[in-house]
Parts: C-alpha cells; sequence; structure tokens
C-alpha cells in the first residue's frame, strides 16, 4: 500500500507536548484514583477536545459519565462529546477524515486503523507509549499491538474481544451432543448439527430447527477457521495470506452443511442484520457464531439456557485471538495533544473510569481494572469474563496487526459472493477465484 503523495502527516513539537504529558497529567487525582491516575496533572485551561463514539444507549451514558471524571480530574479542559449508531458513526468519521481532520479523540474499528492511519488521519502514539502519556504495563503487550501499522501505534485498544459460539444447551443436551470445550474440532462441530437437526424441532413457524448459522457469509468465521490450520487472512498489508484452495475449502464445508439442511437456509441468512433477525434469534437454528461483547442479547432474547462457548479447533489449535472490541486514536490535527493523550490514557487505565465504562466494550485491556470490574459482573457478562480467562490459560495464537486498508471491502465483498454460491449462482470454487480477484484489487488501490 503506497504512502499518500504527502506522505504521513506529523505535528511539529510532537515529542515535546507528549513529554510536557508525561511530565504531569494526574495531580489533580484525589482519594482512591491518585494511585492510578494518569501520570502529571493537567493544568491547561481553556481547552476543549472533541469526542466521539459508536454504540447504545447504555455505552453513550457510562461513556458521558466518565468524560466527567476526566473533566473533573483535568480542570481547565472540556470535552465535547457525540456519538452515533455504528452506521451513521462510520459515514460521519469517513467524511471527517476527507473533509480535514477527525475528532481529537475517536473510536475506531479494527479495520479503520490502517485506512486513517496510512490516509494520515491519526497521530502517531508511539512517543506517548514510550514516554508514558499513555500507559500500557497493565496491558499484553501483543494485544497493543493490534493498534498498529507499519510499525507505528496509530491506537489503543479500548476492549478485548474474543469470538465464541451462542448455543441452545438445553437442544445440544436433548440431542446427546457434549457441551463444547476448547479443543473440539469442526468436524465435531458438524457432526452435532446434524444430530441436533435430526432431532425434529419445530421453530416457531413450523421448520425444522437446524443446529446452527451459516458461517460461509462471515469472514470472521472463515479467519478464525483459517488460523486454526496455521493460516492467515493477510501475509502483509498488500498480500493476502490464504489461497484460492483455502477458500474453496472452506466455502464447500459450509455449503454442504447448508444442502444437506443441518444450517440455516440461504432466505434466513441473507436477512440476519441483527441478534432479533437472525436465524438463532428467530429460533430456526440452535448455535450462532458471535463476539462475546454482543452475547448477553442471546440470552435476554432465547432464555438462560444459551451459553457461550469456544469456537471449533482444527486438531486442536483454536483459531480464535483477543481482537480489540474497537480502539481510541488521537486525530493528526488536533490541537491539543497533550490533553488528547491524557483522555485515552484516562479511560483506558484510570480505576474510576474502569469502574463506570465496566465491560461495555467487552473486557478492559488494563488487567487490574479487569479484575476490579470483574467482581461486579453476573450473568452472561460473568460466564464470558470466565470464558476469556479459560482461553487465555488454553492458550491462543498471537493476534494479527490492523488488517490493510482494503478489508472493509473485502469483508463486504465476502458476504456478498458467498451469497451466489447460497442461491446456486456460482460454485465454491468459481466464488473463490472471484473473492480473491476483486480482493487482490482492493489491496493493490
Amino acid at each position: 500500500m503506497s504512502e499518500p503523495p504527502e506522505g504521513r502527516r506529523r505535528l511539529p513539537g510532537r515529542r515535546a507536548f507528549l513529554a510536557a504529558a508525561g511530565a504531569g497529567v494526574g495531580t489533580a487525582l484525589a482519594g482512591s484514583l491518585s494511585a492510578c491516575s494518569a501520570p502529571g496533572g493537567s493544568s491547561s485551561q481553556g481547552v476543549t477536545l472533541t469526542f466521539s463514539w459508536w454504540g447504545n444507549d447504555d455505552r453513550a451514558e457510562r461513556t458521558e459519565r466518565a468524560v466527567r471524571l476526566f473533566e473533573k480530574a483535568h480542570p481547565g479542559v472540556r470535552v465535547a462529546t457525540s456519538n452515533a449508531d455504528f452506521g451513521s458513526y462510520m459515514q460521519k468519521l469517513a467524511t471527517q477524515a476527507a473533509g480535514g481532520g477527525i475528532p481529537d479523540v475517536a473510536q475506531l474499528d479494527y479495520r479503520q486503523v490502517s485506512q486513517y492511519a496510512g490516509g494520515g488521519a491519526l497521530l502517531p502514539l508511539s512517543d506517548a507509549l514510550s514516554e508514558g502519556a499513555i500507559r500500557s504495563d497493565e496491558m499484553d503487550a501483543e494485544f497493543v499491538r493490534t493498534g498498529t501499522y507499519e510499525d507505528e501505534q496509530y491506537a489503543m485498544p479500548m476492549g478485548r474481544g474474543i469470538t465464541g459460539f451462542a448455543y441452545d444447551t438445553r437442544l445440544y443436551r436433548k440431542a446427546g451432543v457434549a457441551a463444547p470445550h476448547p479443543d473440539w474440532t469442526w468436524r465435531e462441530w458438524a457432526a452435532g448439527n446434524r444430530r441436533i437437526t435430526g432431532l425434529g424441532e419445530r421453530s416457531p413457524d413450523g421448520r425444522t430447527v437446524g443446529g446452527a448459522n451459516d458461517g460461509g457469509v462471515n469472514e470472521d468465521v472463515f479467519e478464525v477457521w483459517l488460523r486454526s490450520r496455521g493460516g492467515r487472512l493477510y501475509a502483509s498489508q498488500t498480500r493476502l495470506g490464504f489461497t484460492e484452495d483455502d477458500l474453496t475449502e472452506f466455502w464447500t464445508f459450509c455449503d454442504d452443511l447448508r444442502r444437506d439442511g443441518v444450517v440455516a437456509r440461504a432466505e434466513d441468512t441473507a436477512q440476519a442484520t441483527t441478534t432479533e433477525t437472525s436465524p438463532m434469534g428467530r429460533r430456526l437454528v440452535a448455535a450462532d457464531f458471535t463476539w462475546d461483547a454482543p452475547f448477553p442479547g442471546y440470552p435476554a432474547l432465547l432464555g438462560e439456557q444459551v451459553r457461550f462457548a469456544p469456537v471449533p479447533t482444527t486438531g486442536g489449535r483454536q483459531g480464535a485471538y483477543f481482537k480489540p472490541s474497537m480502539l481510541l486514536g488521537v486525530g493528526a490535527h488536533t490541537e491539543h495533544p497533550k490533553e488528547a493523550t491524557a483522555l485515552v490514557d484516562f479511560l483506558l487505565n484510570d480505576p474510576g473510569a474502569g469502574d463506570i465504562l465496566g465491560f461495555s466494550r467487552s473486557t478492559p485491556p488494563n488487567r487490574t481494572v479487569a479484575a476490579r470490574v470483574a467482581k461486579t459482573l453476573k450473568g452472561a457478562e460473568l460466564d464470558i469474563y470466565r470464558y476469556a480467562l479459560r482461553m487465555e490459560e488454553y492458550g491462543l495464537d498471537a493476534p494479527p496487526t490492523a488488517p490493510p486498508r482494503g478489508d472493509v471491502a473485502i469483508q463486504t465483498a465476502f458476504n456478498r459472493t458467498y451469497q451466489r454460491v447460497m442461491y446456486g449462482l456460482a460454485t465454491p470454487r468459481q466464488a473463490a477465484r472471484e473473492l480473491i480477484d476483486e480482493a487482490k484489487r482492493e489491496l493493490r488501490s
């Protein structure tokens, strides 16, 4: 991927700004917060930062409270906030980046890091990390690397997510399928789907309940399947890490299960846009691939018998990894880099902010903050926290760095191209060839 014509834009005097932040950001904190507050205190006067994120009403309310706590700890700094639903937020951020600058602090999706870093919209944060303006000593180093682009840190993970399967324990027990464990295999998963379908259970609309959603439309499922076989989605920012044969095998596996009637029908898969409209959400199947952050929506909708299970393996090798549910970046054109990096550090590391934010963005990356907040968890949130600890103990490969800028378009093409297979318009081999050709074009652009 080529650099923009003007190169990566860097603000002059960045080291001086961040060195000042490292020298004085937290003396204003009091009580129990003082021991863990950002290094130094803010003496800024009349500074206004802009901060935007996406999320539901609960996340918005929690984030507003955490921001107000930051303002109390940093007299003279005001934070103007804005948030929206995911789709609207993505469009607005892209417009802001094209128009001359994103907010001082912005929540980013994993797939946006390379796009905005490569386009000069993000301030590099490597100096902020090395000088202590943003602390990462309580975070896993490999996980922090997920916010890098071309070996430079541009974003900090705000939540640590992991994939799994939401599954109906009642149907699994009735079919005699063992509760999924960290080393169960894709072969066992497929066999379990067949046994569940064989029960002949009826959905609300009278159809036979199948084993699971069809994962063929989901690039994330393919990545987990690929990693369980020692592969990867991308070899570099400009090269795919898989072959036509790899994708053909995966899509053939999914296609065969759908043709046999043991995973969701094409029309039910195509209309799924939310938990509620997914085949599992409509009680058409017994399981669904998902992430830990949205998982609590399944038992809330379907009942407490729905639990969170590991994704299948290939010969015991897990393809799951800890992925940032979202990240925080600083706009390259900010006039207040010291205060912006202080806000990032506060949201990630301050125990008071951690208490307020909780697990609204999945598990906090700061281990001390996560363990502190976990004491208040219950129900589905406690289940996924324990699940993450269990998977960490089992052993997972290191997460990849942020995907290339073309990944957003490739993810969309992945869904669209497999739908051609679902509707009989292409064979798995033909579709795999189409997807790879399109993906290569995106990575070259």
